[in-house]
């Protein structure tokens, strides 16, 4: 048995990052149809709340644009005909609207204004779920940066041990990274705009109309879809959705940098993090894969694609292009979907992320000390001198990993051998890379700071 699913019997089999999510269903094909009726229904309510259309043409057509009234899947095949579903769609609502207010269906206006408003308003409502789940991961992400201030770990820099860090500067960090996001598609969202034109973007048609200041009825459209009003008509010029393919992208490429923290702390060789309830395996009864980071970075592999079509759509020749904006429709909805889905299964991982100090501090260890190397020769320098103690640390950091030994422990042996310089030296201090992690506190606290 099938079904119909989001739409076109898309019901997510292949994406498990987006499937089942809010964010699916506020791009499917009825939420697109639903968007499409809107941007009609508002057409006619702003004509008449400018006196270009009677009162009951405003109430006929908003009740004639009923989505249950309307078979997506006979409007897709449709839309083959003329390029889009607008123009299967209007013929449609005309005939619901009934012969006395079926004229003033789409009056005045082309299908680019109804199908970039539609893509407004979807991606409005979409943006909206999204911001609410960068605001749960936002909350996670304070609660474990504030418990883990000072938990030591290993820093890691080109895959290699550095120096210590701490959790609670690795999770502050993420956070940051998650409210740049929230902050730049809250901008976005305010200003997605209404777009109105006519045929070639000079409101042309409704001065025919009988509008005496056409340029006043973008204004109103917007105010009838809570949209922004637009400065001009934007058919060929195509910020709003440049700036939707740079906020999503970065939003994708933020979430992916705390999963792909996760998948690399979860290792099995490893274990610093695991996720709260890790997915099972078709052939490895004892595996917990981390699911939920998999997902997020498989979205955020996918992003950059999709939004360079989206870019690419800014080159549009003319008044209204022929591929452009049509290039724009999928790519869209799948970049709505994918960021959608890694907003959802980020907040359930970061909710429910587990963190193991002892395995963190267990790592540090790894390196016998030697993860404090940096410390030492500044410390050192300063009681042996520069060069004796490059020397010294030079050799000894190639006896501890000759002889699998501690590097404090070769030091002490360093001084007990007559070294009287190292006597009067805390080394207990000196190599805990628990005392080395700079000014990783108070970096968290000045981090959880912003709201």
């Amino acid at each position: 048995m099938t079904t119909a699913g989001y739409g076109g019997g898309d019901a997510g089999l292949l994406g498990p990052g987006w499937a089942g999510s809010a964010a699916a269903s506020a791009t499917g094909d009825d939420a697109w149809l639903r968007a499409l009726l809107d941007a009609e229904a508002a057409l006619t309510r702003a004509q008449a709340a400018l006196g270009l259309a009677p009162a009951g043409a405003a109430a006929a057509v908003t009740g004639a644009a009923d989505p249950d009234r309307f078979d997506v899947t006979a409007l897709a095949e449709r839309a083959r005909a003329g390029g889009n579903p607008v123009i299967p769609l209007v013929a449609e609502l005309t005939a619901a609207a009934g012969p006395e207010y079926g004229p003033f269906v789409h009056r005045g206006a082309t299908s680019q204004d109804i199908m970039d408003t539609a893509a407004m308003l979807v991606a409005a409502r979409t943006l909206d779920l999204i911001l609410t789940d960068l605001g749960r991961i936002a909350q996670a992400l304070a609660r474990t940066a504030a418990e883990h201030r000072d938990t030591p770990m290993p820093g890691r820099t080109l895959t290699q041990h550095a120096v210590p860090t701490t959790f609670g500067l690795k999770a502050a960090g993420w956070r940051s990274l998650v409210l740049d996001a929230r902050d730049r598609m809250s901008g976005v969202r305010i200003a997605l705009p209404a777009q109105l034109g006519g045929a070639a973007g000079t409101l042309a048609a409704f001065g025919a109309y009988g509008a005496g200041r056409p340029e006043q009825l973008p204004a109103a459209y917007a105010r009838e879809l809570g949209l922004a009003e637009p400065l001009l008509p934007w058919h060929t010029l195509r910020t709003p959705v440049a700036d939707l393919a740079g906020c999503l992208a970065f939003a994708a490429g933020a979430l992916g940098k705390v999963a792909v923290d996760v998948l690399t702390l979860s290792r099995t060789e490893t274990g610093e993090l695991s996720e709260g309830g890790g997915g099972g395996s078709s052939a490895m009864p004892h595996k917990a894969n981390p699911v939920r980071a998999t997902l997020v970075a498989a979205a955020a592999r996918r992003a950059p694609q999709l939004a360079a079509v989206l870019y690419g759509s800014v080159v549009a020749e003319d008044e209204r292009p022929a591929g452009a904006w049509h290039a724009e429709w999928e790519p869209l909805r799948d970049l709505l979907r994918a960021v959608g889905g890694a907003a959802r299964d980020t907040a359930e991982l970061t909710e429910g992320l587990r963190v193991h100090p002892d395995a963190m501090r267990r790592n540090l260890e790894l390196t016998r000390g030697l993860v404090v190397s940096e410390r030492l020769s500044a410390e050192l320098a300063a009681v042996l001198g520069r060069d004796r103690a490059r020397e010294l640390l030079t050799d000894l950091a190639r006896r501890a990993h000759a002889e699998r030994r501690p590097l404090r422990d070769l030091l002490a042996e360093e001084a007990s051998a007559g070294d009287s310089a190292l006597q009067g030296v805390d080394l207990d201090d000196l190599t805990d890379p628990a005392r080395y992690t700079g000014s990783a506190g108070v970096l968290t606290d000045r981090a959880l700071e912003r709201r």
